[in-house]
């Protein structure tokens, strides 16, 4: 047989004809294109999008596939266009980071007041560069910007590089970089410090990836050999806070009082970490070091599980002025004083944060003798105050995009226009997201307000009957698990975590497939479980499976719930006595699990104020948390 030549490249053949159905599957395969830099099919897919409804993002998308080579005028001329939209901002941020990475000040410096969001770290970084060449002092700024490696990027790169070469940076502010390098994990940026202070990547390689050898010797003699030492030393005990420890009393007396300091620093927030009472101790020898601002919280955090008040108030004094007005903090510090005897001073600080709508302010009201209710009903959005709402273009592109299930640009969209508006408009607005049924909208929308409050969208409790029933029948506390699931999904029917977690109480695939197992649902399908009836009955049993397991405390159950059950008896088990709910909740090790069951029950408190229609206590919701095998006391309660 005779091979017939084709007119096409292999590669041409290969590549599959695109058909639409409409220019919204046009708009997607364009939005594609972009995400894969191909010019020449964001151009095709562009130009037959000319009628297109959203025209700022089909010209958005085309610019995004080569902002490289983009002219100035291309840049202003979309500015101007669209000036004043989501997306110039957003372009403005990309041509940011261009002119930095560029070096071209002079537009960066015009641009840079223009940008609205200003969310972008580089561009931060980038914007104390440019102070920086025109010999302006932006050191202590840099200090307080730098800390958070995975956020650094070329911008923070440089930034740290020409503050060093030009004095404003000495070799101490490069170590403190190094440390939080090390303390994150961040190898590439250790490197990257090593060389401005003149050390070999073998050394660095070696801190990071094989500390315990270089921890069998004691250190030498000169500063850099010392300064790698407390970094090994802070890198072995994020496996062995022990060997660590005892690696450094070993060799003590080869360090100034300051560098033991810096030493049991690191060591101690790894201990801490892994909720090792012996962390208390090596706290205690940290007076006078740097610490991170991961490092100053968990100091406090273990003072707090040990009970030492003395610990937490002064712990909380050396805070920077930027934690120390946490909520958190302020609420921790106004408790410590209550130890002293100073109750006029606390009540000051718990006053300063008790008409905050969340767990630290509702724990204040409580301080302050009060209980958690519900406001008064603030009057109905009348129509007239909706209708410019409706009309409003930003947000019409958002319920656009949310049709589209493209809800990064829905919500961008959406919180655009909300920086635009007051308290009343956003009330509207979460009216008008509740009519279009993004009740995540309406609730974060409305979560906004201060002066004006609507619990009706702020907590809002769809499919009601179905709860109502799966809930009696398994004696659980339908308030608890409307908190659990404002937590997880705001009640967005189809959510999808990155991790695979589904639906209105966001459940794992495997956890579905035991539990479906578990209370003999025949025949179930993974897809069943964006069923939202399938979902609450998954999600409540498995609930309550972890309840009962962890001894019916809801602080524990919310955290298994988010982290599995394994993780908080281990929390549990690292007790060394009863502690009150609060600070269980506190010191829970993993930032996401922290804050989750933080929210959970300051949002099953406000559920539970509204059914019940009475004044709720949330610190009686969090209860004690007792280690297995000990038993509460009254003299454990606060």
């Amino acid at each position: 047989m005779v091979a017939v030549l084709s007119p096409y490249t292999n590669a041409e053949a290969a590549k599959p004809s695109k058909t639409f159905v409409n220019d919204d599957d046009r708009f997607m395969a364009l939005r594609d294109a972009a995400m894969h830099d191909d010019a020449a099919q964001a151009d095709e897919y562009a130009a037959a999008l000319a009628q297109y409804t959203i025209p700022s993002y089909v010209d958005y998308y085309r610019l995004k596939t080569r902002l490289r080579t983009a002219s100035a005028d291309e840049f202003k001329n979309f500015l101007s266009k669209y000036e004043g939209s989501a997306i110039a901002d957003r372009l403005r941020n990309d041509w940011l980071l261009l002119l930095g990475q560029r070096g071209e000040w002079d537009t960066f410096d015009v641009q840079y007041p223009q940008f609205v969001v200003a969310d972008d770290t580089q561009v931060k970084c980038y914007a104390l560069l440019s102070k920086a060449t025109k010999q302006q002092k932006v050191a202590t700024e840099a200090r307080a910007l730098l800390t958070a490696p995975r956020d650094y990027g070329a911008g923070c790169y440089s930034l740290v590089t020409y503050l060093s070469a030009s004095g404003q940076f000495s070799d101490n502010d490069l170590w403190a970089q190094m440390r939080i390098a090390a303390e994150n994990g961040a190898q590439p940026l250790a490197q990257r410090l090593a060389r401005l202070l003149e050390i070999g990547d073998k050394r660095i390689t070696q801190v990071f990836e094989k500390p315990a050898l270089m921890l069998k010797k004691a250190p030498e003699s000169d500063k850099v050999a010392h300064e790698l030492y407390i970094l090994a030393l802070g890198r072995q005990a994020k496996a062995d806070p022990q060997d660590a420890a005892d690696t450094l009393s070993r060799f003590s007396a080869k360090f100034s009082e300051s560098e033991r300091a810096q030493a049991w620093a690191q060591i101690a927030l790894q201990a801490a970490l892994k909720l090792q009472p012996e962390a208390l101790g090596y706290w205690q020898r940290t007076e006078g070091a740097t610490l991170s601002l991961e490092g100053y919280q968990w100091r406090v955090r273990t003072a707090l599980r040990e009970g030492d008040w003395k610990l937490v108030k002064s712990a909380i004094a050396a805070m920077p002025a930027s934690l120390k007005s946490d909520p958190a903090w302020v609420y921790w510090l106004a408790r410590a004083l209550m130890t002293e005897g100073k109750t006029e001073e606390a009540q000051v600080m718990f006053a300063s944060i008790g008409d905050q709508l969340q767990f630290y302010g509702q724990l204040a009201l409580e301080e302050r003798g009060q209980k958690i209710g519900v406001p008064l009903t603030i009057k109905p959005v009348t129509a007239e105050e909706l209708a410019p709402i409706q009309a409003n273009p930003g947000l019409q592109r958002a319920l656009k995009f949310y049709a589209m299930n493209l809800r990064f640009e829905g919500t961008r969209e959406w919180n655009w226009e909300l920086r635009k508006m007051s308290e009343r408009q956003h009330i509207a607005a979460a009216e008008f997201a509740r009519q279009n049924e993004l009740l995540d909208r309406m609730v974060n929308t409305s979560d906004r307000t201060k002066g004006e409050l609507d619990f009706s969208q702020r907590y809002p409790t769809p499919f009601n009957d179905s709860m109502y029933k799966t809930t009696q029948a398994l004696g659980l506390d339908m308030a608890w698990v409307y908190g659990l699931i404002r937590q997880e999904s705001r009640f967005v029917m189809k959510a999808k975590s990155n991790v695979g977690a589904s639906g209105l109480m966001q459940i794992m695939p495997a956890t579905a497939r035991y539990v479906a197992k578990k209370i003999g649902l025949g025949n179930f399908l993974p897809e069943q479980v964006n069923d939202v009836d399938t979902n609450i009955a998954l999600g409540t049993n498995y609930l309550n499976m972890v309840l009962t397991d962890l001894g019916g405390s809801q602080a524990l159950a919310s955290a298994a719930y988010n982290a599995g059950p394994g993780r908080p008896r281990a929390w549990r088990a690292s007790l060394t006595r009863p502690v009150e709910g609060a600070i269980f909740a506190e010191t829970i090790p993993f930032s996401e699990t922290r804050g989750y069951v933080k929210n959970v029950l300051s949002n099953a408190t406000y559920y539970a104020a509204l059914f019940e229609k009475k004044p709720q206590s949330l610190k009686a919701r969090l209860g004690v948390v007792v280690p297995k095998g000990m038993s509460a006391t009254d003299s454990d309660l606060p």
